[in-house]
């Protein structure tokens, strides 16, 4: 799934960041909010696609 490769990379882009913010660099820590929000953002789309995922599985008639 794309979207989550995509998740990945924003955790993995944003790890250096966090250590800085730690270390009370200000401008590093408003990195990592815009960061965690577009990673919230990111998991909310693959969330309604698992759950579309479901519906569409569920819909399937059995024989």
């Amino acid at each position: 799934m794309e979207e989550y490769e995509n998740l990945k990379k924003l955790v993995e882009q944003v790890a250096d960041d966090i250590y800085k913010a730690q270390g009370g660099n200000n401008a590093a820590g408003t990195r990592v909010r815009k960061a965690m929000q577009d990673i919230r953002n990111v998991a909310q789309d693959i969330r309604k696609k698992i759950l579309e995922l479901r519906k569409s599985k569920d819909d399937t008639p059995t024989p």
